[in-house]
């Protein structure tokens, strides 16, 4: 059985919202877009995020995160093409209420019916394990369904005192298990957190 994987980037705070830009996400009146970039020079880090994605067997995406990525990864520069191959090759699942079949981006296939249901036949399929990359909305259905085995965390030393937190409050106790961890030479921690037995 395959596993789910969610890999985020995350303030000390909790919030996972538009690490990468200042315009990813402004929802909520968020103004702090492009809070993780300063981060990603070290050298640890950027290991630790292309080891992930490489590895992965496919892709799982919300409808935000897919179109950042299908719009950038397709002509990324050379220097990124370690995570441009494996992002451009391999499958990639798509959940969303308002996209439409084709989907532009090589590769990718849209969820049908519940999400919830269709992971968890993904999940019964043979093959490398399910990476989810940012997407926050999916994740919080995923951990809301019991779907997640595996969270990879690289939590920053910054916070933003707003925004979407990658974990509901909704009042559920859920317990895991530290699988490795790692601090970099900017502060951020790295960690992998599984489901407790």
């Amino acid at each position: 059985m395959r596993k789910v994987i969610v890999n985020e980037f995350m303030t000390l705070d909790g919030v996972a919202q538009a690490p990468g830009g200042a315009d990813e996400d402004r929802s909520g009146g968020f103004a702090h877009g492009g809070w993780h970039m300063r981060t990603m020079a070290d050298e640890r880090a950027q290991r630790w995020v292309v080891q992930g994605i490489v590895a992965a067997g496919c892709f799982l995406l919300g409808r935000r995160t897919y179109e950042i990525f299908a719009g950038y990864w397709p002509t990324a520069s050379v220097e990124e093409q370690a995570i441009t191959e494996a992002l451009n090759s391999k499958p990639k699942y798509v959940a969303s209420r308002t996209l439409r079949p084709p989907l532009r981006w090589q590769n990718s296939k849209l969820l049908e019916g519940d999400v919830g249901t269709a992971v968890a036949a993904l999940k019964q399929q043979d093959g490398g394990d399910l990476l989810v990359i940012g997407s926050i909305d999916l994740v919080r259905t995923l951990v809301a369904k019991d779907l997640v085995d595996e969270l990879r965390l690289m939590i920053d030393p910054v916070v933003v005192g707003g925004g979407k937190h990658l974990f509901r409050e909704d009042g559920t106790l859920r317990a895991l298990r530290l699988t490795d961890g790692q601090v970099t030479s900017s502060g951020s921690i790295l960690t992998t957190y599984a489901r407790a037995a």
